[in-house]
């Protein structure tokens, strides 16, 4: 790949993002992983309402940190028989019963009670930052702020895309393609989110990654790429219905701003997924960006638009240095009595 910006630096190691078997630790990317090797350093982020942990360690006799994302799968609805969790295996812990009422604690069988696992493996500094749990902050980006500010910083830090190149070479993940189309100008590949399982129709999100190259985020949008964005919605609502029986009413097409990769890429998520990243400050409806468009061919290079930033992330120092963010401060200041 000719644009260096793309490139990793000799410091930073290249890193793999890896969906495991907890049971063997197979994976796909050539790296034989066991949790059981796994030695714990620290707690990043454990995320009770969404079930999900995040923690820091390293794996014996590897070199480098790793970070092991664990969340609880959905419940798949043909799962609730009696062959699944109302079956004679299933067992049940009293914590009281009390007239008509009872609390108690399930455990089903252990091959519908699976752990969706991801491992990023060698984690880079980055990605212990994204994962970290911190405060947020709401930063209004006018045009001016992006060409001073975020600009240079995301083009200068960005994490390396060569996942998606890979992707899109058809090197790596073919298995998991759900719709291709080749046109190198407004063509793109739709794959299965690495956060959801690939089945169960509740936590359906699918990410529709253009083939074209040199668009980052947003902010690059106009007129031009309308035959695109159109192709996306469209094309990518038709093989959703097609494959797994959504229909388009009940998809909620975005985009993000800022993106977690600067490699456009458009969200599909089925709407009864309160997936993570679907607030106002962060998702933009994808026929919102198009009728926007439409409205002003330089929308997007014209308009202020919102991003959350959190307190590790290096573009908070810029900000904050700016005058554009205040930090919080974590320390009690005591009052003298």
């Amino acid at each position: 790949m000719s644009d260096s910006n793309n490139q990793k630096s000799d410091s930073e190691p290249s890193s793999k993002k890896i969906k495991i078997d907890h049971e063997s630790g197979n994976n796909v990317s050539g790296i034989h992983l066991q949790l059981k090797d796994f030695i714990l350093e620290k707690i990043l982020n454990n995320n009770t309402n969404r079930k999900t942990v995040c923690v820091l360690g390293k794996f014996k006799d590897k070199s480098g940190v790793a970070l092991v994302i664990l969340e609880k799968n959905a419940f798949k609805e043909e799962d609730l028989d009696n062959e699944g969790y109302f079956s004679v295996d299933t067992e049940l812990k009293t914590f009281f019963e009390n007239d008509i009422y009872g609390n108690y604690e399930c455990f089903p069988r252990s091959s519908i009670n699976g752990i969706k696992t991801s491992i990023i493996y060698p984690a880079t500094e980055k990605h212990i930052a994204k994962f970290s749990q911190q405060e947020r902050h709401i930063v209004l980006e006018t045009p001016e702020l992006y060409q001073k500010l975020t600009l240079p910083h995301l083009e200068k830090e960005q994490f390396n895309l060569q996942w998606v190149y890979n992707i899109l070479e058809g090197e790596s993940e073919q298995d998991r393609i759900v719709y291709d189309n080749k046109c190198e100008r407004d063509g793109f590949v739709l794959v299965p989110d690495l956060k959801w399982d690939g089945v169960t129709k509740e936590t359906l999100y699918l990410l529709a990654i253009v083939r074209r190259r040199g668009l980052k985020s947003l902010r690059d949008l106009d007129h031009s790429h309308l035959p695109l964005l159109k192709r996306i919605r469209d094309e990518g609502k038709k093989k959703i219905f097609e494959k797994y029986n959504v229909p388009a009413s009940q998809l909620r097409v975005y985009v993000h701003y800022q993106p977690s990769f600067y490699h456009l890429h458009v969200h599909f998520t089925y709407l009864r997924h309160e997936a993570p990243g679907i607030y106002v400050e962060k998702s933009h409806l994808l026929d919102t960006v198009i009728d926007n468009i439409e409205m002003k061919p330089d929308y997007y290079q014209k308009a202020t638009l919102p991003f959350t930033i959190r307190e590790m992330d290096n573009i908070f120092n810029i900000y904050e240095t700016n005058g554009h963010v205040q930090r919080i401060k974590q320390d009690v200041e005591l009052i003298d009595k």
